[in-house]
């Protein structure tokens, strides 16, 4: 019976572990616009909102990138940076040449959101892989 019940224990870790290894970032855009005195630049605002212990691989911005934290607790750092932990309220920066290396809920239980405003070339995609 103790067996019986360690694999269905087993079993259900291993489904949750799954779902959270499945689980991704929502991203809803609230705003792109031109910026008419800066050339070929565009502002885009979007809110992001990280599933509970979700974390996202290293990528660039290739943006001035500014981070307004809204609601949870998030832990970030860009490339050579030591990792900052931010709450509601808090802001993070990172510039054009910054790889961001850590973006990470820092809870396993709730989700993070964050409002993200980026100052970058018109048309190019907001994120890209690291490499």
């Amino acid at each position: 019976m103790k067996r019986r019940l360690a694999v269905v224990v087993l079993a259900l870790v291993t489904l949750g572990v799954s779902a959270v290894a499945r689980a991704q970032t929502t991203a809803t855009p609230i705003l792109t616009r031109d910026l008419p005195d800066f050339a070929g630049k565009e502002v885009a605002i979007s809110k992001i909102v990280y599933p509970p212990g979700f974390s996202s691989p290293a990528h660039r911005h290739d943006a001035n990138t500014f981070v307004y934290v809204l609601e949870g607790t998030m832990i970030m750092s860009v490339g050579g940076g030591q990792p900052v932990t931010l709450g509601p309220g808090q802001t993070f920066y990172e510039s054009p040449s910054d790889v961001h290396a850590t973006s990470k809920n820092a809870s396993a239980s709730e989700p993070a959101t964050i409002l993200v405003f980026m100052i970058k070339d018109k048309g190019k995609p907001a994120t890209r892989p690291a490499n």
